[in-house]
């Protein structure tokens, strides 16, 4: 029942970020709005205080590791554009189904693993995995946003 409970939230989740994304293509990026979206998700590690959710080391980095994997492809279709000289995210046919295909497997995977793993290691482990793909992703976004942000205001090169 838990399974079933958690993999409705996630796509819940995913739906609202799908929108979130839509939505965030009409206005200019800013530093601030790639950078507070993992400081905000970070505070869920408080739920490893709890000894329920607490995870193996091995068990974090597979988690990890596998977060990190899944972030090459958010990577890949998280790209800007300059419009009206501000930045914006450029729309991604792309990463609609790589958002979804993503759930899809977050969703088989939880279901094949909760047959052997506890439901609170399990949430802990992807709560993981989901930190490992936003915090690579959200700085290859930064970094890529900065880029094209020194291109539009080169830093004064005061000669005296």
């Amino acid at each position: 029942m838990a399974t079933i409970l958690t993999s409705v939230f996630a796509v819940c989740m995913g739906i609202g970020v799908l929108f979130i994304r839509m939505k965030s293509a009409e206005k200019p990026a800013t530093a601030k709005k790639i950078i507070l979206p993992p400081i905000f998700m970070s505070t869920g590690a408080l739920m490893f205080i709890h000894p329920m959710f607490r995870v193996t080391g091995m068990e974090f980095l597979e988690a990890f590791l596998l977060g990190m994997f899944f972030s090459i492809f958010l990577i890949k279709t998280s790209n800007f554009e300059v419009r009206d000289n501000h930045i914006y995210l450029k729309r991604s046919k792309a990463f609609a189904f790589i958002l979804i295909g993503l759930l899809l497997i977050r969703i088989v995977m939880k279901t094949y693993l909760s047959n052997s793993i506890d439901v609170g290691e399990l949430g802990g482990m992807f709560w993981i995995l989901a930190f490992g793909m936003i915090v690579p992703w959200r700085i290859a976004m930064y970094v890529s946003f900065r880029k094209l942000q020194n291109k539009l205001s080169p830093p004064n090169m005061n000669v005296t």
